[in-house]
């Protein structure tokens, strides 16, 4: 029983490090495509004429 538990604890903690680097990774992008747009939006401000 002890081992299994021991087996099940690592298998656990092993996904929540993977999940852990992926939510860091896909944090980043979407912060890179947010303000590569945020850049896009503002320097295009000044070609509308109203």
């Amino acid at each position: 029983m002890e081992e299994k538990t021991y087996k099940l604890m690592g298998g656990t903690g092993a996904i929540n490090i993977t999940f852990g680097i992926v939510a860091i990774i896909s944090g980043i992008a979407a912060g890179v495509l947010l303000i590569v747009s945020g850049a896009k939006l503002l320097s295009g401000r000044k070609k509308i004429l109203f």
